[in-house]
C-alpha cells in the first residue's frame, strides 16, 4: 500500500501535472482553441478565467506556467492586500515574464485592483485572475480592458466520468483493493459539474467503506455516506452554492422565514452583499415578474441601496427586500417567454421582418412594399389594431402565457380582448 500521500485531499492527489491531463474547457483548451494556440504559441495575454468552482481555473493557471517555464507567483485575494501585490510585483521585476495568478479577484476593491494596472501595462507581470462572480460587475474597468476574458463552464458528465474513473484507479493502486464502480448518477448529481466536489465526495464514500468486506459506489451508499458526513463534505466552504440556492428556493416558494434564515447564515459567513443582491434583482424578474413588476423596482432600490450604505445597516434592506419577494405573487411567465423565443429563433434562423413592419426612409424602399399596410395602432379606437408583427412562419405563436395572479389575470383580460385568436383561453 502506498501511504506516502494518503493524508493530502485526494482532489490535490489528482491535480494534473500537465495541460495533456487536463479534463473539460475543450472550448478553450482544444486542439484548435483560443486559449490553447496562445499557450501554444508562447504568448499568452493578461486574462481573468470566469467560471463556477471546482473547473479548473486554479489548475490552469499554473499548468500555463509550468508550460511556458514562467516564475508564478499566486494571491489569494480573500487574505491578501496591496502590500502583497506591491511584494510580488517587486519580485517580478528581476524576472522575465512572471505570471502572477489572484484567486478570487472579485474579492479585491479598487485601489487593490488599481495597483496592478501598471505592472500589467509594462509587462511586468503577465496577469491570470479567476473569479466566480461576473467581471462585468466585479472587475474594474481599467482591469477588464487589459485582459482576455475567459468563461469556464461547469464540466460536462463525460469529463465528470473521466474524472470518477481516474480517482478509482488511483486509490485501488493506493489503497491495494479493489473497488466497484456500479452507479455513478449520485456522484454526478452531488458534484454539480465541480471536480472538487466530485473528488471529496468519491473520498468520503472509500473512507466510510474501508471497513466493509467490498468498497462499492451505488447511488444509495453514495447518498446515505454523503448525508450522514454533510459537514467534512463541506468543510472548505463549498455550502456557498448550496446555501444561496436555499435562499432563492425559499424565496421563491414564498416563505419569508426561511429566506430570512438563509439570509442570515449568507451574512454571518461573510458573503458579499452585493452577490446576494444582485440574486434578488435577478429573481424578481424570473421568478415573480409581471405578478407584481414593484418587485424588480424594490429590487434595484435594494442593490443601490446596498452598492451606496455597504454592510451592516444593509442587512435590514436586504432582508425587507428578501421579505417582500417571498411574499409577493409569483410567476415565471416572463422566463419562459424569452426562453420559448429563443428556441424559436435558434431552430428557424433569422426569419425576415414582414414587409409591413420594415421601415421605409427611402421612396425606393416604399416601391418595394416597405412599410405598406402597417397600421398606426394609436389611430385605432383604443390605441389597439389587429395586425401580425412576427414572420409569415411562426404568426400566431404565443410566447407569453400569463400565470394565475391577480396581476396576470388582469394582463390575460386585456390580451383575449385584443388577441383573442391567440388567448382563447
Amino acid at each position: 500500500m502506498d501511504t506516502s500521500n494518503i493524508h493530502i485531499p485526494l482532489a490535490e492527489q489528482l491535480r494534473p501535472k500537465t495541460l495533456e491531463e487536463y479534463i473539460g474547457q475543450t472550448h478553450l483548451m482544444g486542439k484548435d482553441a483560443v486559449l490553447y494556440k496562445a499557450i501554444a504559441s508562447g504568448h499568452i495575454p493578461s486574462m481573468i478565467l470566469w467560471g463556477p468552482p471546482g473547473v479548473g481555473k486554479t489548475t490552469l493557471a499554473f499548468l500555463i506556467s509550468l508550460r511556458l517555464q514562467r516564475p508564478f507567483y499566486t494571491l489569494s485575494a480573500i487574505n491578501a492586500g496591496v502590500k502583497d501585490v506591491r511584494e510580488v510585483l517587486q519580485l517580478a521585476q528581476t524576472q522575465e515574464g512572471a505570471i502572477l495568478f489572484i484567486d478570487e479577484i472579485h474579492r479585491f476593491n479598487k485601489s487593490q485592483q488599481d495597483s496592478l494596472l501598471n505592472a500589467i501595462e509594462k509587462g511586468i507581470i503577465t496577469f491570470i485572475g479567476a473569479t466566480t462572480e461576473n467581471p462585468s460587475f466585479e472587475v474594474i474597468t481599467p482591469l477588464l480592458s487589459r485582459c482576455q476574458t475567459y468563461i469556464l463552464k461547469n464540466l460536462e458528465e463525460s469529463d465528470l466520468l473521466l474524472i470518477v474513473e481516474h480517482a478509482i484507479k488511483h486509490l485501488e493502486n493506493q489503497l491495494q483493493r479493489e473497488i466497484k464502480l456500479t452507479q455513478t448518477q449520485a456522484l454526478l448529481r452531488i458534484s454539480g459539474g465541480d471536480a472538487r466536489k466530485l473528488l471529496n465526495a468519491i473520498e468520503i464514500v472509500v473512507h466510510n467503506l474501508q471497513k466493509e468486506a467490498c468498497i462499492e459506489f451505488t447511488d444509495a451508499n453514495v447518498m446515505a455516506i454523503i448525508q450522514q458526513n454533510l459537514a467534512t463534505y463541506d468543510k472548505n466552504g463549498e455550502t456557498h452554492y448550496d446555501i444561496i440556492s436555499a435562499f432563492i428556493k425559499s424565496i421563491r416558494g414564498s416563505d419569508p422565514n426561511a429566506a430570512v434564515y438563509w439570509l442570515a447564515r449568507m451574512l454571518a459567513g461573510g458573503e458579499d452583499v452585493k452577490f446576494i443582491a444582485r440574486r434578488l434583482v435577478i429573481l424578481a424578474s424570473e421568478d415573480i415578474g409581471n405578478a407584481n413588476p414593484n418587485a424588480l423596482l424594490l429590487a434595484n432600490a435594494c442593490f443601490d441601496t446596498v452598492h451606496k450604505i455597504g454592510y451592516p445597516e444593509c442587512r435590514i434592506t436586504l432582508s425587507q427586500t428578501a421579505i417582500y419577494l417571498a411574499c409577493s405573487a409569483k410567476s415565471n411567465a416572463s422566463y419562459t417567454a424569452i426562453d420559448a423565443a429563443l428556441d424559436i429563433v435558434r431552430q428557424e434562423g433569422d426569419l425576415a421582418v414582414p414587409l409591413h413592419l420594415r421601415n421605409a426612409p427611402t421612396k425606393f424602399m416604399k416601391d418595394l412594399g416597405y412599410g405598406k399596410e402597417y397600421q398606426y395602432a394609436h389611430a385605432h379606437e383604443n390605441n389597439f389594431v389587429l395586425q401580425e408583427f412576427l414572420p409569415e412562419k411562426i404568426k400566431n405563436t404565443v410566447f407569453y402565457e400569463p400565470q394565475n395572479n391577480a396581476k396576470e389575470k388582469e394582463l390575460r383580460a386585456g390580451l383575449k380582448a385584443r388577441w383573442g385568436t391567440k388567448y382563447k383561453y
